[in-house]
């Protein structure tokens, strides 16, 4: 099987939605899907973008994706780069798709002069932390993630 990376284009919107359906199903949290194909196409190709994505393919057809955007380290004084979805269809999973997003990654970390690559994982997703250990990844156990969002987000802002 040939797997190769490219970056997404416009017309990718559809697939990506897809994937990120799927992950979020597998993660247990399909009901929190807020997505579009509009949506994805401003923030990932407009011209306000926030964030890059990649395709996986296998064979030329779509296997997964990885969307990404630019952090910033204050202690190291450079950007870095996190990694917010990355998402291989599970006929895919084992044939070396994972990794081969992780290592398109670190290549565009490493061109960009990033200081890190940084993503999270849910606890309980033994397989994905298997395969980021094996690249060498080390869990951040010290740091605890904290997120505000719809009524919380709205409250604090209102005060």
């Amino acid at each position: 099987m040939a797997i190769s990376i490219r970056d997404a284009v416009p017309g990718d919107a559809e697939t990506i939605l897809r994937f990120i359906t799927e992950l979020a199903t597998y993660e247990k949290a399909a009901h929190e899907v807020e997505a579009t194909v509009e949506r994805l196409r401003g923030s990932l190709f407009g011209t306000d973008a926030v964030a890059h994505a990649v395709i996986c393919e296998a064979d030329g057809k779509p296997a997964g994706f990885a969307i990404w955007f630019y952090s910033y380290s204050t202690w190291q004084a450079r950007k870095g780069l996190y990694l917010e979805d990355l998402y291989v269809s599970p006929e895919y999973r084992g044939s070396g798709a994972g990794k081969a997003l992780l290592k398109h990654l670190a290549r565009i970390a490493i061109a960009e002069d990033c200081g890190r690559f940084e993503w999270s994982v849910l606890d309980w997703n033994e397989p994905a932390i298997r395969v980021y250990e094996a690249v060498g990844a080390e869990p951040m156990s010290e740091w605890k993630r904290y997120r505000l969002a719809g009524e919380a987000l709205a409250a604090l802002a209102a005060d």
